[in-house]
């Protein structure tokens, strides 16, 4: 074909491609797309909430027989741990820092298997479990088996934030206490009789009881982003160093600003089985799961009865609260005003 033909032949198309990619500026279509991206379809929702928390103190058998002034020393532990966070994200503070003031202040309260007035192991050793993981970039801190530091939390973080590392242990972890400054104690600080009390009662049993108990925080900030953060004591009676899912990341910690932020509590063995905290984002991210359904998922699927249970907050901050034990010491609040603590049924709002 000669040249001089070829030309109106190439308009022409040109002019139909160009035609499918646009639409006119005066029809429905391009009023559609050429707003705010926000309005388009498929959009993500604006936020529920500028700014959520969630907090646990162990899943399991917790007794409805109780003394009463017991129960209120649980629920004012929680309703203080919780106050102080719904202070600090009121006042903007990041998540990071917000999870780790909170799990600090429930590791200082005798009540929780955390810090002061962890489980005993079976040769009558406190030895202390953390991990602190971070939404925004994925970055975590764990450490196990410490006996001399005084909250955990904070030398989780440490690893984190001054070291290469993800996960210490035993004498290394305290050493690296040393080096970054992190408080130390003498292991008789962790001492409760109540909790030596429930070690003879193991031993005599023979059994490892007290499989439940563990303190934790989850929390979006006004920035949009996660952070989780877990403390535990471990099982009562343990044995050979075992070590349960709260320092594993994935298993009893986890946070992803793609998706949610989760802090577990129950029997550690088969949360790691089962990698219960990342699960709980994969269902989301992968199965496009809500944050509720996930975590039912996760534990009512997952788990047997009465393993444990979490506390979650996803990228929206809407919260689920979830156990398949007879009870879960634990307390939510956000910026609509919600503030809650309970320790058996569910409250408004639970999943």
């Amino acid at each position: 074909m000669r040249p001089a033909l070829l030309q109106p032949l190439l308009l022409t198309l040109l002019l139909a491609v160009a035609g499918c990619a646009a639409p006119p500026a005066d029809s429905p279509d391009a009023a559609d797309s050429a707003t705010n991206p926000a309005d388009a379809p498929g959009a993500a929702p604006e936020p529920a909430v500028d700014w959520a928390i969630a907090i646990h103190g162990g899943a399991g058998v917790i007794p409805k027989d109780m003394p009463e002034d017991q129960v209120q020393a649980y629920r004012d532990a929680l309703e203080s741990a919780l106050r102080l966070g719904q202070e600090r994200l009121e006042a903007g503070a990041p998540a990071l820092d917000v999870v780790e003031a909170v799990v600090r202040q429930l590791e200082d309260a005798p009540q929780f298997n955390a810090g002061k007035g962890a489980v005993f192991t079976n040769d009558e050793r406190n030895e202390l479990d953390a991990a602190i993981m971070d939404g925004r970039d994925l970055s975590c801190g764990a450490v196990a088996r410490v006996t001399t530091v005084k909250n955990p939390i904070t030398l989780a973080r440490g690893v984190m934030e001054q070291s290469k590392h993800v996960f210490f242990t035993g004498d290394g972890a305290e050493a690296f206490a040393d080096e970054i400054g992190v408080e130390r104690v003498e292991p008789e600080y962790f001492f409760t009789e109540r909790r030596f009390e429930q070690l003879q009662k193991a031993k005599a049993k023979e059994a490892e009881a007290q499989k439940h108990g563990t303190v934790g925080a989850v929390v979006r900030d006004r920035e949009g982003n996660l952070a989780a953060a877990t403390s535990t004591g471990g099982m009562t009676n343990k044995r050979f160093g075992r070590i349960g899912d709260v320092p594993v990341i994935g298993a009893g910690t986890y946070a992803d600003n793609r998706t949610a932020a989760i802090s577990c509590t129950g029997w550690g063995e088969k949360f790691i089985r089962n990698s219960i905290a990342y699960s709980v984002t994969a269902r989301m991210q992968f199965g496009g799961a809500t944050l509720e359904e996930a975590a039912r998922a996760a534990i009512h699927d997952a788990l047997d009865p009465k393993d444990g249970g979490l506390i979650a907050v996803d990228k929206d901050g809407r919260l689920a609260l979830v156990f398949n034990s007879p009870g879960m010491f634990r307390g939510a609040a956000d910026s609509s005003g919600r503030f809650d603590v309970a320790i058996w049924e569910s409250t408004p709002g639970e999943s």
